[in-house]
């Protein structure tokens, strides 16, 4: 189906841009509201540091660094956003980077910040190719 290629409108890809920059911007906000503004020993401060306990800071310990992960992932992908709004103006929003073919437009509404099409990106993550 040819229209599956072609580039979507910039007014759509730009809407659907906005939404994931808005969702996005909530995840960060929740997780710096949360447990990333304490700082470990705040977090872990009404625990006991009796034996019993040590699997609570283990617990803690690892909620945390997900957390981290987390945010690390975000503000990745909220960069690919950026990055995706930035291209909408000079003509190259939904282009591979890599090959330099149209992204079809369902890969777009899915990911709207796809630097990719589906098989450079299967590429970027066997380490094949270069990417992000």
């Amino acid at each position: 189906m040819a229209s599956d290629w072609s580039v979507m409108k910039e007014s759509k890809a730009r809407r659907l841009l906005e939404a994931e920059r808005q969702r996005l911007q909530e995840v960060m906000d929740g997780l710096q509201l949360g447990q990333l503004n304490e700082t470990e020993q705040e977090s872990i401060a009404e625990l006991s540091s009796v034996d019993q306990h040590l699997a609570d800071l283990g617990t803690e310990t690892f909620e945390r660094e997900k957390a981290e992960s987390i945010l690390i992932a975000t503000e990745a992908h909220l960069a690919d956003v950026e990055r995706a709004l930035g291209k909408l103006g000079d003509g190259r929003f939904g282009i591979c980077e890599t090959c330099g073919k149209p992204i079809p437009d369902e890969r777009l509404e899915a990911r709207p910040a796809s630097r990719f099409c589906v098989e450079d990106q299967e590429k970027v993550e066997q380490g094949v190719i270069g990417g992000p």
